[in-house]
């Protein structure tokens, strides 16, 4: 008999998602049969009780940040997600439920003054919380367009006072198999692990996000903390982050570690470039029957694109 042993990083093909299936299934949703399966549970509450920051949303709205769409439906959002720990699929609303955001604490580690821990709550009182309109783009060719509130991860590189030799910040998030199933599947590389350089750290674009749609963030989209880069491919935004460590050399990711041939460090989005299995060039936006071409750094150039000056253009994209 032959016994096949899966490597570390090989993923079951039975889990790979055709970009002819993904795209019936967006049209699926435009007809809003979608919302039904795993509809939006509360969201101003985790498992726990009400969030303790409740009284800080909706927070100010920033308007220098605007959308060139129209906000996606704030049940679709909620019930169109990935978040791999609790699922494969993209119904994972209810399953993420099990996920217990307090207490949270976060720790601060590597090439820092002091490493030190704080917990969710008191570093969201230090913050100054601002909702942001972004535009979201996934690997996977779909769009939504979403108001998120948080702060910037450059206030917390401040509080964190990272040494001269930090070029890099690595964020993973928890690591509980018995709360979350997925993380039981041993061909992943958990804990789920991002990274980004100092100065995509520090641009002004990149945001911790606390809530959406004016109130604390629900478990599917990564409660309590997670990251937004808009200008990058979805899977960069980690969530339900539990560790920040400032470090020399540049960090393997989680997607890296399963396929880095296709889910490259940067992910910066570009139409020109094409996954390996589909194209870059068109998203579908979800709600939406109609497709949208592609925007270099997802629309937002002007405010990133000196981060990568100099850079071989190839780099940029893998």
């Amino acid at each position: 008999m032959l016994i096949k042993r899966r490597a570390g990083w090989e993923i079951p093909e039975s889990q790979a998602t055709s970009e002819a299936v993904f795209l019936n299934r967006r049209q699926w949703l435009a007809g809003g049969a979608g919302v039904i399966a795993g509809a939006a549970l509360p969201q101003a509450a985790t498992a726990q009780g009400a969030d303790p920051t409740l009284d800080l949303y909706p927070a100010k709205r920033n308007a220098a940040y605007t959308l060139d769409r129209p906000v996606t439906d704030e049940e679709l959002a909620a019930n169109y997600n990935n978040f791999y720990e609790f699922g494969t699929s993209k119904e994972v609303a209810a399953a993420s439920k099990r996920l217990v955001t307090r207490p949270w604490t976060i720790t601060i580690d590597g090439l820092v003054e002091k490493p030190f821990e704080i917990g969710i709550d008191d570093l969201i009182r230090k913050v100054t919380l601002e909702e942001r309109l972004y535009r979201f783009r996934c690997v996977e060719a779909w769009s939504m367009a979403v108001p998120w509130t948080g702060f910037t991860l450059k206030s917390l590189v401040a509080l964190a006072k990272p040494l001269s030799g930090a070029k890099y910040i690595q964020m993973q998030t928890f690591m509980n198999p018995k709360m979350a199933p997925g993380q039981s599947q041993r061909w992943y590389p958990w804990p789920y692990t991002e990274g980004l350089t100092i100065a995509e750290a520090t641009n002004d674009m990149t945001l911790m996000v606390t809530g959406i749609y004016g109130k604390p963030i629900p478990t599917q989209h990564g409660a309590p903390l997670r990251l937004i880069t808009p200008w990058k491919y979805g899977f960069k935004s980690v969530k339900s982050i539990s560790k920040i460590s400032f470090v020399a050399e540049r960090p393997k990711t989680f997607w890296e570690g399963l396929q880095a041939s296709e889910y490259g460090f940067w992910a910066n989005v570009n139409p020109e470039v094409s996954h390996p299995r589909w194209s870059q060039a068109s998203e579908q936006v979800l709600g939406s029957r109609d497709r949208k071409p592609t925007l270099l750094f997802n629309g937002y150039a002007e405010q990133v694109a000196d981060l990568y000056t100099g850079l071989e253009k190839e780099r940029l994209w893998a």
